[in-house]
């Protein structure tokens, strides 16, 4: 027979017997780990035993959750969030001085935005934009660029020189019809294109550039013939110059505008006999 503890229970230590055997031939004495296997055995039976009451509706249906024996006397983790997935940190709160000074500074740049655009647009209205004019209807306006910006000559023999300059050189068509004919003023451009047989500036550039033979005398015939520039309308003659290598332009006639430089405001063609040039020092 198997001995007995104090309770009456056989087998409650490990290295006990679990039961006798039949014919009175005690049991085999347990080990811990094999008492720890039979405890979880019976308790698996218990569970079966406990869902198969629930099939039969002999107790309240319960959600079935996984027997888990804990050992050592350590209560269940509190259950955390799946593994690999990161937890959010609590956002800190903005202070309230911090969310007033945000406001504020927002305000300033909505006002500062506001100037700008109210800016552009009076800026617009008073200085009128040449974007999106072809360079025809451009020069026809006369650009008037001359009057706020340091685009012409301020000498007035240089000023001639650079129309013959920009006709014979190589220059880009768009540029070389920009450059000679907002060097002129809307009626000069008309005269200039007129006398010498074109319907307006912008298509006498080209023609007259498609005739040019020899560029280096061409552009360097035109030279000061004075020392002395007048205050005052002066009138240049390509008659007095002995210019080679393409069309002679006729005369022009100039006028001082803003920022001392020199505006082309005539034309005509080369007078028969050509006035004697000026002279001084």
């Amino acid at each position: 027979m198997a001995e007995q503890r104090d309770d009456g229970k056989p087998g409650s230590e490990p290295g006990t017997d679990i039961e006798p055997k039949a014919g009175g031939q005690p049991a085999p004495r347990l080990d811990e780990e094999q008492l720890r296997q039979f405890q979880q055995f019976q308790q698996f039976q218990d569970y079966l035993k406990f869902t198969e009451a629930q099939k039969q509706g002999l107790v309240p249906t319960q959600p079935a959750q996984p027997v888990t024996q804990h050992y050592g006397g350590q209560p269940p983790a509190p259950p955390g969030p799946p593994p690999g997935e990161l937890v959010p940190a609590p956002r800190p709160r903005m202070p309230r001085w911090l969310r007033r000074l945000g406001g504020k500074l927002l305000a300033w740049i909505i006002v500062i935005v506001l100037l700008c655009v109210g800016a552009t647009i009076a800026y617009r209205q008073i200085f009128p934009s040449d974007a999106g004019q072809d360079t025809a209807t451009f020069v026809q306006g006369g650009g008037g660029k001359h009057h706020t910006n340091q685009v012409l000559s301020t000498n007035p023999w240089e000023a001639v020189r650079a129309i013959y300059d920009t006709i014979g050189k190589p220059y880009p068509p768009a540029t070389r019809v920009e450059k000679v004919c907002l060097s002129m003023s809307e009626q000069a451009q008309a005269q200039f294109a007129r006398d010498l047989g074109y319907p307006d500036c912008a298509t006498a550039v080209p023609a007259l550039n498609a005739k040019v033979t020899d560029i280096t005398p061409y552009i360097y015939a035109v030279r000061p013939m004075s020392s002395v520039v007048p205050r005052q309308n002066l009138t240049i003659h390509s008659c007095w110059y002995n210019i080679r290598g393409g069309p002679l332009l006729g005369s022009f006639t100039l006028q001082e505008v803003e920022m001392g430089q020199w505006l082309i405001t005539g034309h005509a063609n080369s007078p028969d006999p050509c006035p004697a040039p000026p002279t001084g020092n």
